[in-house]
């Protein structure tokens, strides 16, 4: 199973988190062995997006960006992991994307397991009461993989790592036809929710269960979607 080349990454955003449906998160784990899920749901984000984190970056005189915060790990080379924490618990894995100096990073939502889900389901055994619920959400699946950190860690161990080679990496999968796959509204953000950077595999049951944040923000205050 060979790892997709950083070219593959070297591209528009949108593109790479539309192509990696369909592709493969692998993890040759030294506790587990080999971890394999198939991508089902991908969120893109932009340099021209203001839910990226590298949004507004800071940059110095000389034009690039500054080596401090989240942002300049954004603008890192094609097919560097970008990995975050948020809620406390919830490790979510990034793959960058776009020319080295240009910001973007395409969000794994949902995988579907294909090899190693015993591993999977021991890494997750309180937590899962269907098969859908293992990997179905983006801090889900770093949990299952085994790629999450344990509390107090601030960092994580793949943050800033290169994903076209092992151990973590994706790999080509089948490929996904346009009318298996649809875009929409991202999920748990509050801005550029009107954006359809959410890319999923209509039907498949491991997509994640969130709810739009354009349906989200309709609901609430009220307006009809």
């Amino acid at each position: 199973m060979s790892p997709l080349p950083p070219s593959f990454y070297d591209r528009p955003t949108l593109a790479v988190a539309r192509d990696l449906i369909g592709a493969l998160l692998v993890y040759d784990s030294p506790d587990d062995g080999r971890l394999v899920g198939r991508v089902v749901e991908t969120e893109g984000y932009r340099a021209d997006d203001p839910a990226m984190h590298g949004w507004r970056a800071t940059f110095g005189g000389d034009g690039f960006v500054r080596p401090i915060g989240r942002a300049a790990d954004l603008f890192a080379a094609p097919g560097t992991a970008y990995v975050y924490r948020i809620h406390h618990t919830n490790w979510l894995l990034n793959v960058v994307t776009e020319p080295e100096g240009v910001a973007g990073g395409v969000l794994i939502r949902g995988v579907e397991p294909l090899e190693g889900e015993a591993a999977m389901t021991a890494n997750r055994p309180a937590s899962v009461r269907r098969r859908r619920d293992l990997t179905n959400g983006p801090g889900k699946l770093t949990q299952a993989f085994g790629i999450n950190e344990a509390p107090g860690v601030p960092r994580s161990r793949f943050h800033g790592t290169d994903l076209t080679v092992p151990p973590l990496f994706f790999a080509a999968g089948e490929p996904v036809p346009d009318d298996r796959v649809a875009a929409g509204s991202r999920i748990g953000i509050s801005r550029g929710i009107d954006l359809p950077y959410r890319f999923v595999e209509v039907g498949n049951p491991f997509v994640s269960p969130g709810l739009p944040s354009d349906v989200r923000v309709a609901r609430k205050t009220g307006k009809r979607e």
